[in-house]
């Protein structure tokens, strides 16, 4: 590394997403291993990188998508492709009738057995 150069944000292997069902109401977290696409309702979620500030920064996570619509009996349908930031949801979002992405958060993922689709959370008692 040259003299006074700043490392890069570390490429994390996991990126935390969020997605709300409309319909439903239901909101779900979602881990996403980079390179592994992941399914949420209809869509999935392939989290091409992931990156997240280092301590010393501003805090910012940011995640490359892309998220495909695969309806059955239809083709797939490519609704995005780009950056998501978590500070920003708003400045790159998915525009779909029934299911909201946003990024929360970049990290390493903690054990090699992360599963590939999220389950839902247990129901309130």
């Amino acid at each position: 590394m040259l003299l006074g150069a700043q490392p890069a944000a570390a490429a994390e292997t996991v990126a935390v997403l969020q997605g709300l069902n409309k319909i439903t109401a239901r909101v779900s977290t979602i881990e996403a291993p980079v390179e592994r696409p992941v399914r949420f309702g209809t869509l999935e979620i392939t989290v091409r990188t992931c990156h997240k500030a280092p301590p010393e920064k501003p805090p910012e996570s940011a995640a490359y998508l892309e998220i495909r619509d695969l309806k059955p009996g239809e083709r797939p349908n490519e609704l995005f492709l780009g950056w998501m930031f978590a500070s920003s949801p708003a400045l790159s979002a998915l525009e779909h009738p029934v299911y909201d992405i946003w990024v929360l958060d970049c990290r390493v993922a903690d054990e090699p057995g992360i599963s590939k689709s999220p389950l839902p959370p247990p129901p309130p008692e």
